[in-house]
């Protein structure tokens, strides 16, 4: 089996039964805020793109590139598509002129037959709100010598299956940087917002260990981050400059993580970098540049990223010349119509909003009052909102000319706003902005209302505590951790009071917990 990074969380696999291309992203994403770390451009798109098969993680755009996807990848490849609720990710494939897909089931071995032979193959679809939008995934590829477990950005809360399915995992490409707009674009002290940094910088890092030791492969390879920022106005988002509370450290930084605590086995690829891989018993890298050129990227980041910054100029400035205007007729009306009829199917998502929530769009402020279901001008006197966004008009503008179902994959993730909060995370606000359809909608409505069993029980840190987490499902005997009378599940960062089983970081989910 030969692996090529392409970028990111890309990767081409190759084998003698056939070769699967993943996620490839070229294009600047998320209103030209995100670019590939390192640069990719320069390599053989079209021959990475002739392939038999082609595995898209889920719609952010960061694994789901159309510009890429159309322009360079064979129409006749194979689609392994994820098994999700909603069909969003196959209806954008298909609109780009694909047409073969193998629908797979989730969590279950798969073989697929090509004109070379047979492979088998696992996707595990990860199918909560909070998800992608509406889903993400991880591959599994064997060739019956190899075996590897792609598990991109993907958050799996099991990992028996896959060892059950396929046994040992010669090689783990996983997520261990962030993805998120947290805590940057808050309106808090700037001491507070480093400390906030600090810990999920850590936390995501701990999370990525986790997983790893779960998996147990062989051989690592930490990927899907980070992106790098170049435009002027978030350059000061990369982490090229010493401050230990910026949350996307990059792939060396991780793999001293693991050396620190006596994990071998982590190899750094860059776009281009190959590994040829026997099993567990043979492993060649290879990079498309010489290792000290290689190491240079990383002692001299911020050089580096000055050097993409000013090649990528003329592409962010073109994607900025896209944008709709700033100015135009008050977007009142336009987000009544966007949002109200939303709204109006989602009753316990609303309510778990539980109150009014501000946007401010340059002079004009809208109120989005969930109690009550409706968007509307502000009430003299009713003071600031507990929830509260500022964000530029023609980003606004921009998403509701063309009838954007997800703010979080296009406006959240830029970063080019900024948000205040009174109190904790609210889950169902962001799974609100996730789903601005009504397929979306009624899919995450039901998804909360739905009844989840909690009758398991696991004693951690002197308390008998509930196994599965309220938040997503995770199993706390794996990703638990206590400190004192404090509960955190490592897969993403939330935490309880075992005293009282009160959720610490957001509205609701409450633990069920007793002392022994």
């Amino acid at each position: 089996m030969q692996i090529t990074s392409v970028g990111h969380a890309g990767f081409h696999i190759q084998t003698e039964a056939g070769s699967i291309l993943c996620d490839p992203w070229v294009t600047p994403a998320y209103f030209a805020s995100w670019v590939p770390f390192p640069d990719n451009t320069g390599l053989d798109w079209d021959a990475l793109g002739n392939v038999d098969y082609l595995y898209v993680s889920h719609l952010h755009k960061d694994h789901f590139d159309p510009d890429t996807l159309s322009k360079h990848v064979n129409k006749d490849a194979t689609v392994l598509l994820p098994d999700y609720p909603v069909p969003d990710l196959r209806r954008e494939l298909e609109n780009l002129g694909f047409t073969k897909f193998f629908e797979t089931t989730d969590s279950v071995k798969h073989t697929v037959s090509g004109p070379e032979g047979d492979l088998d193959i696992m996707i595990i679809a990860l199918r909560a709100p909070a998800d992608g939008p509406i889903g993400d995934s991880g591959l599994i590829v064997s060739d019956g010598e190899s075996t590897v477990f792609n598990m991109n950005d993907a958050r799996p809360i099991d990992m028996d299956v896959m060892h059950e399915a396929f046994g040992k995992i010669d090689i783990h490409l996983l997520q261990y940087s962030g993805a998120i707009w947290y805590p940057m674009v808050y309106d808090i002290p700037k001491k507070t917002k480093a400390n906030f940094g600090k810990q999920k910088r850590q936390r995501g890092m701990d999370r990525c260990r986790s997983y790893i030791d779960q998996v147990d492969a062989t051989w690592i390879v930490p990927s899907a981050g980070p992106p790098v920022f170049l435009d002027d106005d978030l350059r000061d988002l990369n982490d090229d400059h010493g401050d230990e509370g910026n949350i996307f450290p990059d792939q060396q930084v991780f793999l001293e993580q693991l050396r620190i605590h006596g994990r071998e086995g982590g190899l750094l690829m860059i776009p281009g970098s190959v590994v040829d891989l026997k099993g567990s018993e043979h492993m060649t890298l290879t990079h498309p540049i010489p290792d000290e050129q290689v190491e240079a990227i990383f002692t001299n980041k911020a050089a580096y990223i000055e050097d993409m910054a000013q090649r990528f100029a003329p592409v962010i400035a073109a994607q900025k010349a896209t944008w709709a205007p700033a100015e135009g007729e008050p977007l009142l009306s336009a987000l009544k119509a966007k949002f109200e009829p939303i709204m109006a199917q989602s009753d316990l998502i609303c309510d778990g909003i539980g109150y009014p929530v501000g946007l401010v769009m340059g002079d004009e402020t809208v109120v989005l009052d969930f109690p009550k279901r409706v968007v509307r001008e502000p009430i003299e006197g009713e003071g600031k909102y507990r929830y509260g966004f500022r964000i530029a008009p023609e980003l606004v503008r921009t998403v509701l000319r063309d009838d954007e179902p997800d703010w979080v994959n296009t406006i959240f993730l830029s970063t080019r706003f900024t948000a205040w909060r009174i109190g904790g995370y609210n889950e169902f606000l962001y799974t609100f902005f996730k789903c601005l359809t009504d397929e979306r909608i009624a899919y995450a409505d039901g998804w909360f209302a739905e009844a989840h069993d909690d009758s398991a029980s696991i004693e951690l840190g002197g308390y008998e505590i509930q196994r599965r987490c309220p938040h997503l499902k995770a199993d706390l005997s794996k990703f638990g951790v206590v400190d004192g009378t404090t509960l955190t599940c490592n897969l993403h960062g939330w935490q309880w009071d075992l005293e009282s089983g009160r959720c610490k970081t957001s509205k609701g989910h409450e633990l069920r917990s007793s002392k022994l």
